[in-house]
């Protein structure tokens, strides 16, 4: 049996990961003292015990709590957002390519995706490494979450208040702190147009990259590409070309994938087979975040990557 430490246990996220391990056959949780949560000596003994810390914390606090894992030697899983470019990490994006499962196993420190850039990358990086998109091409990303991705602050919001938006967009400064993820994993050259937005709903996500393709390239072959390239995993779907979830009303809903570590990937094209949109639709939650969690501390502790990645 290993143990897992959470810090942020009481967090979204951690609550969530932490929901999924309670029905792990082979990971026992260890959990902090509500009152030493902010005990540095606690802290760092909790993790000597542990054979993987998930950190589910903000960015300035997992800092701090990365601090003492490297002096004590530590392995850690890091849900926050700062080490996901950072040297001395391994990507926690198992689909990302075939040696990225390896890398995962015998890392010291793993960075948990964001759930924007899991759909972007899982869609571009094939393509781009396959030339059938130009990695110096201009790209632009539009996506909608479920409110339960903004924390307990926008949750509250949503769930306690008369105030919350129906929709909104957000990140209109153009800045937003996934662009160095997205950029780095799906290898093209230079940061997307990216605008992120929250709805009315509290899981779900969808994440739209159009395309205008030049030349002899299609929007088929893009499916066919994205198709052939997650044939084996577990946890990625590429509908076929031109799916869409009722015919009679051709909607494209964030729903469906709640509580699961799924993403399923969409190539819908205009008749001209050259312009249209890549879709790709995860739970927030799920693959967005606790899902790809567990998926990772099964990787890294030797265990089959499905076990309890859903809720």
């Amino acid at each position: 049996m290993k143990k897992v430490f959470i810090d942020g246990e009481t967090g979204t996220t951690g609550l969530q990961v932490r929901d999924r391990l309670v029905n792990h056959p082979n990971i026992s949780i260890i959990s902090i003292d509500p009152a030493k949560k902010r005990d540095v000596e606690e802290k760092r003994r909790l993790m000597k015990e542990a054979d993987v810390t998930v950190l589910c914390l903000p960015d300035d606090a997992a800092k701090d709590s990365v601090v003492l894992a490297k002096e004590e030697g530590c392995r850690i899983l890091d849900a926050s957002s700062v080490h996901r470019v950072a040297d001395g990490w391994v990507y926690g994006l198992p689909e990302l390519d075939v040696t990225q499962r390896a890398k995962i196993k015998d890392a010291q420190f793993v960075s948990n995706p964001g759930c924007y850039p899991t759909g972007a990358i899982l869609l571009l990086k094939p393509l781009v490494e396959a030339g059938l998109l130009p990695a110096a091409g201009d790209y632009s990303i539009n996506a909608i979450s479920g409110y339960s991705g903004g924390g307990n602050a926008l949750i509250d919001r949503y769930e306690n208040t008369d105030n919350a938006p129906i929709f909104g967009a957000y990140g209109l400064t153009f800045n937003h702190k996934h662009l160095p993820e997205i950029k780095t994993w799906s290898g093209i050259n230079k940061a997307p147009i990216f605008v992120p937005s929250v709805g009315s709903f509290s899981q779900g996500m969808l994440t739209f990259l159009p395309i205008q393709l030049k030349g002899e390239v299609t929007m088929a072959q893009l499916q066919a590409k994205l198709a052939d390239v997650y044939a084996s995993d577990s946890f990625v779907k590429v509908n076929d070309f031109n799916a869409v979830e009722d015919t009679a009303a051709p909607f494209l809903t964030p729903h469906g994938l709640e509580n699961t570590n799924l993403v399923e990937l969409s190539v819908l094209s205009g008749p001209d087979n050259q312009s249209g949109v890549l879709v790709a639709k995860l739970d927030n939650l799920g693959k967005g975040a606790s899902g790809a969690a567990v998926q990772n501390l099964n990787i890294m502790l030797g265990f089959a990557e499905e076990t309890a990645v859903n809720l």
